[in-house]
């Protein structure tokens, strides 16, 4: 999921200044588990822009708002609360927001910063264990990622800084070298960990990323 934090009030404001007329989108998954974007925070969002003069036409929360046609279709379902609007905020990732520019000619704000692609761990605890490197190494490493868990994506084991198993940057948290370790010697699969791996190859993934059916551009 994509994790998100809600930008400040204050930008928020800034950027409603001059729209009188507001429409609010919501997304139903990673937004509402990061409560930046479910129903509730799309309402709070709601009350506050009325508090400080502005009129919202209405709302609506998108289950998955990247999805482009689900997003033009909850745009068509509201079209009559849209036209009344002369700005539409999008609760979600910078994806929901890009989305919502393809349904709609207004301007589309976004509410919030997107943080990282995050394993979702407990309620509100979320940690980033996949980069999206286009590459994946997870198949000598023990499913751990060290691209993204080592703070300097180091792929031949630990730094010199490691001390007793924690990482040097964080000595809160373990090495991820020391994760990978203890989890290739439980696999009986140590010898993975002493082969040599080439240079990670960062031009594996293009930007934009795009795929089109088996095939990415």
């Amino acid at each position: 999921m994509i994790i998100t934090k809600q930008k400040p009030m204050d930008d928020i404001m800034r950027m409603a200044k001059g729209h009188k007329h507001v429409f609010i989108v919501g997304c139903g998954q990673c937004s509402t588990q990061c409560q930046t974007g479910g129903e509730w925070e799309v309402e709070e969002l709601g009350r506050m822009l009325t508090e400080e003069g502005h009129k919202i036409t209405g709302s609506t929360v998108v289950y998955a708002p990247c999805h482009e046609l689900d997003t033009k279709r909850h745009f068509r379902k509201h079209k009559e609360q849209v036209a009344r609007a002369d700005v539409v905020f999008v609760m979600s990732c910078g994806a929901g927001v890009q989305a919502a520019v393809e349904a709609t000619d207004l301007p589309v704000y976004p509410t919030n910063d997107s943080l990282f692609l995050g394993n979702s761990q407990r309620h509100m605890h979320f940690q980033e264990k996949c980069s999206t490197c286009g590459e994946c190494v997870l198949e000598w490493s023990g499913g751990i990622c060290p691209v993204t868990r080592c703070p300097k994506g180091l792929l031949n084991g630990p730094c010199g800084g490691t001390n007793h198993g924690n990482c040097e940057v964080d000595d809160e948290k373990p090495c991820v070298w020391t994760l990978i370790y203890e989890r290739l010697e439980g696999l009986g699969q140590l010898d993975q960990y002493r082969e040599i791996q080439p240079p990670k190859n960062y031009a594996a993934i293009k930007r934009p990323g795009q795929m089109r059916g088996e095939q990415d551009f």
